[in-house]
């Protein structure tokens, strides 16, 4: 919070949040935070698409020292009540669009116009500009769309050693302008917001993804910055003539090796990176362009972070451990971690330091003894250029235990029989990868981030 204040302070005119500058939000964070310093409760919970008003609450109720439950909005009114009753959350700030959300018996309040909040101006001396390292800055729950939800407390000293680390390695310049079209709810939001205030740089808010608005801002030069998710920019990059983008920070799902190819013939700054929710988004990343044979990689850690690989096999892989000032001390109402979070994921570190991501332990897929690597198989499949994504998964076999099963979706226009894939797939991967069943689907399921949900993907739908 003292990012933005002395920003107001020290660069007033600057553009901070769309078109608005340090001095605009700085007043508009002033003046909500001093509606919301009454209220009784120390914890409150937000429920808004992106927008400068959400950017301006969230702050506003972190000066005011409020637990910030920020509320995923493809939740249904139940499991949003479940989510509040559990985190004894009775207010809820809210955009008017996402009032019939919630229930009843909340207290509720309608975010202000714009308009009120810029035009007021209050005095900043009623405010504890003072946060501690162990003070919970905003909750997030993982896992929320399955209805079994861990409750991540996001304290000050994993954001400013986030910001701080991220800022070393993806650097800074004074014409920075990151885009965030990744939900504000999310920890890929939040963290696009947090580091340009700690920079001092601008931030461009979509409520929503639209792809003529992103190729406008890249090619207008508007934005050099952005994060995505692989989905999005692949459907991106072949549309993207022009730009002087300086950082396209790219995760939350395996990246295919043909988006990378594409990119790299484009000079698209791709920076490749590993986190979650439990570290304050990225912990492991780095440049796709500056270290071009290590593509497969997702990079070395953040400073401050380590990486330990636990019960590691002969090759090496395993399970892989972080440790370091971006983790979280455990989930809430559950038991503290001792420093050292087990990312369930499955990897490697190379010889130069470089982490290498196998997948996730939850989708491995064991067949009669033979681990089988969803990624491998996914990676193949998505070098077909009629192939628009895909995903492997686990399905239970009587004499193997499990098999691969996989689903595919066709760029429009575009098609392949199912034996036409299994053959090529054939002619690059051992007989046990090879999936026993193929599901062509018009699209793949994903939730509000981009990700695939994998746990919807059923042969008998």
């Amino acid at each position: 919070m003292e990012w933005l204040r002395y920003g107001a302070q020290h660069y007033p005119d600057r553009i901070c949040i769309n078109e608005y500058t340090y001095k605009d939000i700085y007043g508009g964070v002033l003046h909500v935070a001093s509606e919301l310093l009454p209220l009784e409760s120390s914890r409150v919970a937000i429920l808004s698409d992106n927008s400068v008003i959400m950017a301006i609450y969230v702050l506003a109720a972190m000066l005011a020292h409020k637990e910030v439950l920020l509320l995923n909005v493809h939740l249904k009114p139940n499991e949003i009540e479940n989510q509040l009753k559990q985190l004894g959350v009775t207010t809820v700030l809210h955009s008017q669009d996402r009032r019939n959300q919630l229930p009843d018996s909340m207290c509720v309040i309608e975010f202000e116009p714009l308009e009120t909040i810029l035009a007021d101006r209050v005095l900043e001396d009623i405010f504890d500009w003072t946060f501690n390292d162990t003070d919970i800055a905003a909750i997030m729950n993982t896992s929320a769309t399955t209805g079994q939800f861990k409750s991540v407390p996001l304290r000050w000293r994993q954001i400013r050693a986030h910001v701080q680390a991220s800022q070393e390695v993806l650097g800074k310049t004074e014409q920075d302008n990151w885009l965030m079209v990744l939900p504000l709810f999310h920890v890929s939001g939040l963290s696009i917001l947090m580091r340009s205030l700690y920079n001092g740089t601008a931030i461009t808010i979509l409520t929503k993804y639209d792809e003529a608005k992103v190729l406008e801002l890249i090619e207008t030069e508007k934005i050099n910055m952005m994060s995505l998710v692989p989905t999005i920019l692949t459907q991106l990059e072949p549309k993207i003539t022009h730009h002087t983008l300086r950082v396209i920070l790219l995760g939350g799902e395996f990246i295919p090796m043909a988006l990378i190819d594409a990119c790299e013939k484009k000079l698209l700054p791709i920076y490749k990176t590993y986190g979650m929710t439990e570290t304050f988004s990225q912990s492991v990343t780095f440049s796709v362009l500056d270290y071009p044979h290590k593509r497969d990689s997702v990079g070395k850690p953040l400073p401050g972070m380590q990486i330990r690989i636990d019960s590691p096999d002969a090759d090496g892989v395993g399970e892989i451990h972080l440790t370091g000032p971006m983790v979280m001390t455990g989930y809430i109402g559950k038991e503290p971690i001792d420093g050292d979070l087990n990312t369930d994921d499955i990897g490697y570190v190379d010889e130069d330091g470089f982490v290498y991501i196998l997948n996730r332990r939850k989708d491995l897929i064991i067949s009669g003894g033979e681990n089988i690597y969803p990624k491998e198989l996914e990676d193949l499949v998505y070098t077909l250029p009629s192939v628009k994504e895909c995903a492997v998964v686990p399905v239970s076999d009587p004499k193997w235990g499990q098999v691969p099963a996989l689903f595919v979706a066709f760029h429009d226009g575009e098609s392949m029989t199912s034996d036409e894939i299994l053959s090529f797939m054939t002619q690059s991967l051992a007989k046990y990868k090879i999936p026993k069943y193929v599901k062509i689907l018009p699209a793949l399921p994903r939730n509000g981030t981009g990700k695939i949900v994998r746990n919807e993907l059923r042969l008998e739908d």
